[in-house]
Parts: C-alpha cells; sequence; structure tokens
C-alpha cells in the first residue's frame, strides 16, 4: 500500500488478459451493500475502442489542466504540481497506447427501489418503526444514502484492483473525471444508456518505479472523541 502510486507513465506492451481477470477477481472480493453485486466490469484492450476513449480523454485532460493546473493544492508545491501535470500531459498524449483499462459501473439504486416497491408493505413498516418525525427527518437523506451505498459497492473493488495490480507489478490509477463526458464513455463501450460508470482505471507495464507515497501525517488527520487520552 505504502508503495502504490498513481502510475500514468504505462509501457505499450500488452497484459495478459488472464491477468486482467485476476485483477477483476480481485474486484468481486469487495464487499457490496447488502451483498447486492450489482457491478460491471468491462476491459478495454483492443485499439479501435482504445482510440475512441482516447479522443475522449484528451479532451477531459485539456479542460481539467487548464482549469486546475494555476490552482496549485496548499499540500504540495508548484514544482510537484507541475509534475502532475505533465504526467497527465504525457498520459493523454500517448493514450491510444494504453494496453488496457478497466471501466467500473454498478447499479445499486435501481436493485434497491424494486426492492422496496415490491415489498411497500415492509418499506412502510419501517417507516411506522421510526415514526413521523423520524421519516420526515429521514426522507432528504435518501438520495444521499442510495449514491453513497452505491459509491461504496464498487470503490472497495477499485482498491482490490489496485492492489492487486500492485502485487502484480502492474502499474495503475484511478481516475474519475469521465463523469464530466460520461454518455460519450458509454457511447464508446457500447453501454446502455442510464448505466453509472463509477471509475476507469488504465493499467499497464511501468514506464518509472513504484515508490512511496507522499501523504499528510496519520497526526494531522485523525480526531478523537471525548477527552480520554490513549
Amino acid at each position: 500500500m505504502s508503495t502504490m502510486r498513481a502510475m500514468r507513465k504505462l509501457k505499450p506492451d500488452p497484459v495478459p488478459r488472464e491477468l486482467l481477470e485476476r485483477l477483476v477477481e480481485a474486484a468481486t472480493w469487495a464487499p457490496s451493500a447488502g451483498n447486492t453485486q450489482t457491478y460491471g466490469f468491462v476491459i478495454v484492450d483492443d485499439r479501435e475502442t482504445m482510440a475512441k476513449c482516447g479522443r475522449i480523454w484528451r479532451r477531459q485532460q485539456r479542460f481539467y489542466s487548464r482549469a486546475q493546473e494555476p490552482l496549485v493544492p496548499e499540500f504540495t508545491t508548484a514544482e510537484k504540481w507541475t509534475k502532475v501535470h505533465d504526467a497527465l500531459r504525457h498520459q493523454a498524449a500517448h493514450f491510444d497506447d494504453t494496453p488496457a483499462l478497466i471501466v467500473f459501473t454498478y447499479d445499486f439504486t435501481g436493485t434497491v427501489i424494486t426492492k422496496m416497491v415490491k415489498g411497500l408493505r415492509h418499506t412502510l413498516a419501517g417507516c411506522v418503526a421510526v415514526g413521523p418525525v423520524g421519516t420526515l427527518k429521514m426522507l432528504p437523506n435518501l438520495v444521499r444514502f442510495f449514491s453513497t451505498g452505491e459509491a461504496a459497492s464498487i470503490y472497495p473493488a477499485v482498491e482490490n484492483t489496485l492492489l492487486a495490480a500492485r502485487a502484480h507489478g502492474l502499474a495503475a490509477c484511478l481516475t474519475t473525471w469521465h463523469t464530466i463526458y460520461e454518455p460519450d464513455w458509454r457511447r464508446a463501450l457500447g453501454l446502455k444508456r442510464g448505466t453509472k460508470i463509477y471509475c476507469v482505471v488504465p493499467v499497464g507495464w511501468p514506464e518509472g518505479k513504484f515508490g512511496p507515497v507522499a501523504r499528510r501525517p496519520v497526526a494531522d488527520v485523525v480526531r478523537y472523541t471525548g477527552t480520554a487520552t490513549g
């Protein structure tokens, strides 16, 4: 974990499908809400589809770098931030040579809503259990409940994939900026309308080296409740 950096510079050498499927197998070992397992994994390794994805990717990169490169985050330096965007530009320029993409989809909301509609009697019983005030407090949060449940059901699978890739010596990087042009991604991948893409992970053999990650100290990010000291 401590050497699993975001690796954006990949060799064009192909990754065997058997190995890619091992990464997806690791993804399926992750938990999902209610063990619904309504995830989907699309592996892109053909050049025609990769070229379609590359055109979208370069558009995303142009927007992101133009909008974000001047805004150096407080936790880094201007020099390091420029290096990040240099890597993003390199990845975009060579995207068509990316050995493989793993695209993560999930549909938790549809499953849960269907169950709630079919089991309306039980849903109403749940409302009775928390009372009118509890129900009114709950209603504004239902959208967040569903979206959080979906995300929590797929991102552990993404992390498993990244860890498995690192274990096999593969470079990978979690990306979410596909959401800017998600309908274009669905068309490029042949996904049905409404399919929710949560993550796109480029995978390949690394050009650079794995190395220690740069993170804030635990003492800067942890907070205990109460006044007791350990």
